[in-house]
């Protein structure tokens, strides 16, 4: 599965519309291994797939078994869900997270939030602390100066001088103090960037609204981030993780229900400068793009908030590089990891070895304990 790397940073409204393979976004491919696997099925009356463009990439939604009615009743709902996030999330663009941030710039404090932002912000900075910091919606006004609050990369570097003073500032989730729907930053420098965390909250909105609409049997792909529930007719829903240089697949992996698949990857969200690729994920501790990794892949058992975790656990792990990835991954709990580092090497747990049917010859393989 890709993700969408710091994800999407912003969230796009959800426009329903058949769309062709974009260099900058998820491969099509990667949507749903199922657009390969599933092509025969995709006729057939059982399976019922909506795609739209929202959090700055493809999604689509599938639900098996289900009548015509009942399963377009629910992929409607999801689909006006993944709307309502974005119109909240959107990091650039006017929303409840733009006010808020505005908010921490002029120093404000106690700044008033909505319930649902605040178990987000809460979750988020959780997940943050889990992961030393490395995890770190609040570095928004750096990816801006990288120029990933747009649509569209331009091949340039930031200020120096700008990016050093940000890196001094060094703002982070820890900053925030959040209590009785309120929010107070210590650091007005925080603004706060939930693109590594978005999509992943929204597969498990979305799996919460399915369920509470009877269709138990689903898949729901969201730029490469990827949540199961129940199965596909008996079998288990099969997707694929993108090959970090090659448009195919390296391998396939079969999901249970509740599960969750995240990547993080090099390859969607770029530029090239000087024959050098810099990327949107971005380490805070040195302000640039990290290096020494191609992608991450991080699977999540079914557990509350799983869709959430799948997101944003994939991001510190590519950042962490080679030293620190596997101890990372132990603190945040995930069992079930691969990193494919500079060189197109692919270190991944033996729990998620176990699981994934490789399809690409040319990568080296090495079994983490």
């Amino acid at each position: 599965m890709q993700g969408l790397n710091h994800g999407a940073h912003g969230v796009h409204g959800a426009v329903e519309k058949k769309l062709s393979p974009c260099p900058t976004c998820t491969p099509w491919w990667m949507l749903f291994l199922a657009a390969i696997l599933l092509s025969a099925c995709a006729r057939a009356p059982q399976l019922h797939q909506r795609e739209a463009y929202v959090f700055g990439t493809r999604v689509e939604v599938s639900v098996w078994g289900e009548s015509a009615d009942k399963a377009q009743q629910a992929l409607a709902a999801v689909l006006a869900e993944f709307d309502r996030l974005h119109r909240m999330l959107h990091a650039w663009q006017p929303s409840e997270l733009t006010a808020l941030n505005a908010a921490i710039a002029r120093g404000e404090r106690a700044i008033a939030v909505s319930p649902e932002l605040t178990f987000i912000l809460r979750d988020a900075a959780a997940i943050a602390a889990q992961s030393d910091q490395s995890f770190n919606p609040a570095i928004g006004k750096l990816v801006a100066l990288w120029g990933f609050h747009s649509d569209e990369f331009k091949p340039a570097l930031p200020d120096p001088a700008a990016v050093d003073a940000l890196v001094k500032a060094a703002p982070r989730m820890s900053d925030l103090a959040i209590a009785d729907n309120r929010v107070t930053s210590a650091n007005r420098s925080v603004q706060l960037d939930l693109g590594g965390y978005a999509k992943g909250y929204a597969l498990d909105r979305a799996a919460a609204i399915l369920r509470q609409m009877g269709a138990n049997n689903a898949l729901i792909n969201i730029g490469g981030n990827v949540m199961a529930l129940g199965d596909k007719g008996g079998t288990p829903w099969r997707v694929g993780i993108q090959h970090p240089r090659a448009a195919v697949p390296l391998a396939t992996l079969d999901l249970r229900d509740g599960e969750a698949v995240g990547t993080s990857g090099d390859y969607q969200r770029y530029f090239e400068l000087d024959g050098r690729r810099y990327c949107h994920l971005l380490d805070s501790r040195s302000g640039r793009p990290a290096e020494g990794t191609q992608a991450v892949t991080v699977l999540i058992a079914p557990r509350e908030g799983a869709g959430a975790l799948s997101d944003a656990a994939s991001k510190p792990l590519f950042i962490a590089g080679a030293a620190e990835w596997r101890g990372l991954a132990r603190r945040l709990g995930v069992e079930h990891a691969l990193r494919i580092d500079g060189e197109g090497v692919m270190h991944v747990t033996a729990a998620f070895r176990q699981r994934l049917t490789m399809l690409a010859s040319d990568v080296r393989i090495g079994v983490e304990p």
